[in-house]
Formats: C-alpha cells, structure tokens, sequence
C-alpha cells in the first residue's frame, strides 16, 4: 500500500448523478472534465483520503433495454424519483460493455482530469472492477466464446431467464448461487485460462487509471463458490484460485494499488489471503443496523490482522440509505463505531446530509432532498476527529453494569493507545439510556488525574487514574449515545 494510509477514509460517488447535481447548481451540464474547482475542494475535507468514483466505464445499450422494459427495476425507479424522465435512465454500471471511460463522462480525458484534481489536493482514486460478468452486448462474447458460461438450447428452452442467445452459442446469464440471474449481464468462466489471463490484463488497463479498485462480488470467482454457482458447466475447476494468480500479474505492473472486494458469506479471511487489501465488512454492518451490542462485540473479538483488513460501513449504494434504515439516531452511533474501529471506513454521497432515497444505479439524476443540517454537521466533525484517532494499537474494552443494573450490556467501548490510552470510544447499541463502568486496564494510569475530552461535542471530565484502573470509567449514555474521548494527564493524584 505505497502512499496510501494504513487504514484509509473512502467517499463513493455515484458518478452519473453527481455530474447531473453539479450541471443543474451550475446551469449547463458537466463532466469530468470541467467539474468546478470548489467541488473537488469540497471533497478534499479532513479525514478524507480517496473517493470512489462509481459507475465510470462504458454502458451497455443491451443493458439500458433491460432497464427501461423489466417491471421490477421500472418500479424501484419510479418510486426513488416519481418524475423520472426517459433520458434519467441507463444501463447498470455492472452491466459493463468496456472498460473505457464513458464519452458522456468526459472519456478518458475526464478521468484523468478527475485523477489529478484529486491528487493535487491529497486524495487517492478508486475504480470499480466487475470480474464475475459483462454486458450482453460485450465483443468478447463473440471473439472468445470460452470465456463464457455456455448452454444448449434446450436449457435455453427450459429456462428462457437464465440464458440468452449470441450469435451461435446460448449464453449464460450471470448469477450467484442463490438469487435468479441478472438480466443484463454475460456469465464470465472463472476457470478458463484465456478469460483469467484476459482479466489479469483488464485489472492493469485499469490501474493504468487509477490508485484502487473496489471489485464487485469477488467472491464469485472462487474455486468453490464458481463450481457451486455452475458446476459441471464450467469444466474442472483449475488447481490455482482466480485471485492469487490475476492479483500477482497486477501487483508486477502496479504493487501501490490498493484492492477492495465487495464479499459476503464469511469469505473474507479467505479474500484476504489471496490478495486483497481490505474486504467488505456485512457482518459489522448488519449488526450495527439490526442486532444487539452483544453480537458486535462477538464480531470484534476477532483476529487482529483480519480486522485491520475490513472496510467498514453503515451506508453504500447497495444498501438502504442510513437515516431511513437505522432510524432515531441509530445511525449516528453506528456511524461513531465505524470511524473509530481498525480497518479501511467507507461513506457514501449524501450520507452526511441525510438523503433518505436509495438511488437505483440505473439513475442519471436523484431526487431533490433537504440537507439535514445536523447530521452534517456530526459527521464532517466525526470524519474530521476520527482521522486523528486510529493510531497505535487497538483494544477492545470489557464493559459491565451492576446488581439492578444490566443496561451496561448496551455498551461498546474501544480504546487506541500506546503504552496507554490516548482515545477511548463507547457506544450505547439501544434505544434505552445505559449505564455502565469501563475498566482501563493500563497501570501507568494509575498515580496521576485525567482529563478526557469528548471530541464530539466539548465536553471535558476530570477522573482519578485509580477509579480508571480500578473499578472502572463510569458512563451514563442516552439512547444511541457516543462519546469519543481524547485522553491527557492533568496533575498527579
């Protein structure tokens, strides 16, 4: 990970209405190319180090026929944005018909253009890369066809969603081994030699671009989960994994890009050995949003090195916007847990301002939502102090209650030090007010008085080193409540 920090701050962007909102502030329509300088500079805010420009490459026709004509995809766009015009919608940008920079996005000049405007104000940039499928409409589809997933027509015949026709062979549709198939994409052989050595080169065109990819799904391209997912359709499965083999051609061509995988079912260990940088982390996000304290904390008992190598998140465009799916201030203690645990921390356009409507990535354009003034407020300042924060080592902290008092089972709490604690989160989980108490347990705070400062609203306590040490910090929370405290000496007890 040269020049990048060992746990990066990454902002997705939705690229396509971004452009759409920047054109319409402005009074002509935009590209990358002429994004005004101020936008980037308000990207470029502390505690930011890269933005994740989504939905960069070239779309396909096929997929925007899909888009306009399926009945589910017609509803979800309608119920995001009721007004939706014909041109407000295109093809998926997982539905990718070349890796090229779209000509309505300003094309490889507009990218580059975005590269540097970023760079020059300390930010990296991050691409996606879908490795499990393509567009219908993709050229390799016809000058390499064994890449390709392929059929009979009587499995075309029996089942018409699952497979399409190309030229002379019946394709598959691309899946996963437990939702029906995508109907605007090509099923990629993972286990074919041409289309490995082919994605290898395609991952170096585009960190030609770039300084990080975002993979979409890399799970699917595991030995296991590919010969799950098709079986005898896709022939032996090789004796090398997909991963190990593509990301070791990448790294001689570019070893600084940092690589991201989108995983699920428990596959990110097994990610992480084969290469990737950090790796989603959906089991933190589902239990921040629906689950109890106690299953967090089980979650962050884990290996060390496995959660310095997650990206943690309570929002992305896959998911319902934060505000809407962790409501009455659920968000905001998720929110403090994610910017302040080991690992990578992922937010998304809009987040901050509170936008309720999860945007289908279909859309050119989303609709016009009022900026919560206070939520964007909280997170430019937890964005801002958690930069500061995740240094040394991390610990997670052991919290208790009292008899007649289990309310501090609700409590989290984490500290980073170094010899001592320097910064110490906790979070109530519930929508009850918690008490709890926090052992330290650090002896070199003992002897001396402390001043913990909550970076999150001011407020300063001053507590003994031997109540910290001994029977613990004492902390009264309101539901959904945080403090993140900077820890210093004041005199000597």
């Amino acid at each position: 990970m040269i020049g990048w920090p060992t746990a990066p701050v990454i902002y997705e962007i939705d690229t396509r209405p971004w452009l759409t909102a920047i054109g319409d502030r402005v009074g002509q329509a935009v590209t990358l190319t002429d994004v005004p300088a101020a936008v980037w500079d308000d990207l470029a805010r502390p505690g930011i180090d890269a933005v994740w420009l989504m939905g960069v490459w070239e779309r396909s026709p096929a997929g925007l026929a899909v888009a306009r004509h399926d009945e589910n995809l017609q509803k979800a766009i309608h119920r995001a944005l009721p007004d939706v015009r014909r041109e407000d919608v295109s093809g998926s940008p997982y539905s990718v018909r070349r890796y090229e920079p779209d000509g309505r996005l300003g094309g490889r000049t507009g990218l580059a253009v975005a590269r540097s405007e970023l760079a020059r104000r300390g930010l990296k940039l991050i691409l996606d890369y879908v490795p499990n499928h393509v567009a219908p409409d993709h050229p390799a589809i016809h000058r390499y066809p064994s890449w390709f997933v392929t059929g009979t027509e009587d499995e075309m015949a029996r089942d018409p969603a699952g497979w399409f026709r190309a030229g002379a062979h019946i394709v598959a549709r691309g899946r996963d081994p437990y939702l029906p198939p995508w109907p605007d994409v090509a099923q990629l052989n993972a286990f074919d030699p041409g289309l490995r050595a082919a994605a290898a080169e395609t991952m170096i065109a585009i960190a030609d671009q770039c300084d990080g990819m975002r993979v979409d799904m890399a799970m699917l391209v595991t030995n296991e989960i590919f010969a799950q997912t098709w079986g005898d359709r896709a022939g032996p499965a090789p004796d090398s994994e997909f991963w190990p083999e593509t990301i070791d051609r990448l790294r001689k061509e570019h070893p600084q890009t940092v690589l991201i995988a989108e995983a699920y079912w428990d596959t990110e260990w097994a990610l992480q050995q084969q290469g990737f940088d950090f790796c989603y982390d959906k089991r933190l996000y589902d239990r921040l949003a629906h689950e109890t304290a106690a299953t967090v904390r089980v979650h962050l008992s884990g290996d060390q090195e496995f959660q310095r190598r997650l990206i943690r998140f309570t929002e992305n465009h896959d998911e319902p916007r934060a505000a809407t799916a962790m409501p009455g201030g659920r968000d905001r203690a998720a929110a403090v847990a994610a910017a302040t645990l080991p690992g990578a921390t992922l937010w998304h356009d809009g987040q901050f301002e509170g936008r309720r409507v999860q945007l289908p990535v279909f859309l050119n354009r989303a609709p016009a939502e009022p900026v919560d003034d206070a939520r964007l407020t909280f997170y430019h300042r937890l964005v801002e102090v958690a930069a500061g924060l995740r240094r040394g080592e991390w610990r997670l902290l052991d919290t208790h209650g009292w008899p007649g008092n289990d309310t501090g089972e609700s409590v989290l709490a984490w500290a980073w030090h170094d010899g001592r604690p320097h910064h110490i989160v906790v979070v109530n989980l519930s929508a009850e007010p918690a008490q709890a108490r926090i052992p330290l347990p650090w002896d070199e705070l003992r002897g001396r008085g402390w001043r913990l400062v909550d970076l999150l609203d001011g407020r300063a306590f001053e507590r003994g080193g031997e109540d910290l040490a001994g029977p613990g910090l004492y902390v009264d929370l309101p539901p959904w409540g945080a403090h993140l405290l900077a820890v210093t000496t004041t005199r000597r007890s």
